[in-house]
């Protein structure tokens, strides 16, 4: 999954692919580079991030939708809101990826209900502007897969099939940097909830710290941290993750695929390429 941000304030690149015309084209480059699905966002989630109106998100993301379906994208919009996912879901997405797993908006689940579509639950508490505060675990991975059972509970008896789930342990979410690695460490806890796992380590600020300058130390900058996504990345597709969400789509898939290989001449488990849901 190839990330498309149509936002002015995106931590991982500062708003580059605002305009639309320049996310369409971004969105482009990232099926060239062998994206299955582009997922496509018009509201920051970086911590701390305020959330733009829901005309706003519509403006952004809307005609980015279309076009990318109109070529033939595979398309997931990023959103927290009914309304927003609807809208895209006429425009041509397929797919929601909702950050809140239905948390934020009470109608979203009655969407994804009747819209029979593959649809993203991640395990969340709170938005942006004060999710921090909420990173206390007693046992993170235990809480996140308990917290994660509720929503697809939740979902479930809502109505939205069994077979359109996919579960994000929410990495970077209401999470400190040891949280993050804990999760990724136990991985196999999370696929046992018997759900395709979406993970997105992509750029985030953990791996800014494990990088960080030893002279100073001062993170590394997230556009400087797509080897180390890398490295995540290949580590959650050996653990049998359905998706990998990332901003660098081609050294991603190169490694992944070369892992694949290896595990292959060497009779280890790697479940690649990636199975597709329905999408």
């Amino acid at each position: 999954m190839g990330v498309v941000n149509v936002t002015p304030d995106s931590f991982s690149d500062g708003g580059r692919s605002f305009a639309p015309q320049a996310a369409v084209a971004h969105g482009l480059a990232l099926l060239e580079q062998g994206a299955d699905i582009v997922d496509v966002g018009g509201e920051s989630t970086r911590p701390g991030a305020a959330r733009p109106p829901a005309e706003e998100e519509l403006r952004r993301v809307l005609p980015v939708v279309r076009e990318l379906a109109a070529a033939g994208a595979t398309v997931s919009v990023d959103t927290m809101r009914a309304e927003v996912a609807a809208r895209a879901l006429d425009t041509g997405a397929r797919m929601v990826n909702d950050v809140s797993g239905g948390l934020a908006d009470p109608a979203m689940l009655p969407l994804m209900a009747r819209a029979n579509t593959p649809y993203v639950l991640m395990h969340w508490r709170g938005h942006s502007a004060g999710m921090q505060a909420n990173a206390r675990y007693d046992d993170v991975v235990t809480d996140v897969v308990d917290e994660l059972r509720l929503r697809i509970d939740a979902a479930l008896e809502a109505g939205v099939p069994p077979g359109c789930l996919v579960v994000d342990p929410g990495l970077g979410f209401a999470k400190a940097p040891g949280h993050n690695w804990e999760l990724l460490a136990r991985l196999g806890e999370v696929r046992a909830l018997g759900r395709p796992v979406l993970v997105g380590a992509s750029r985030k600020s953990f791996l800014g710290q494990v990088l960080a300058d030893p002279a100073t130390g001062r993170p590394r900058p997230a556009s400087s941290r797509d080897a180390a996504t890398t490295a995540v990345s290949v580590l959650a597709a050996a653990q049998g993750v359905w998706c990998l969400r990332v901003h660098d789509v081609g050294s991603t898939l190169d490694a992944v695929r070369v892992t694949a290989r290896w595990g292959a001449e060497t009779a280890a488990t790697v479940p690649l390429p990636l199975q597709r849901l329905g999408v």
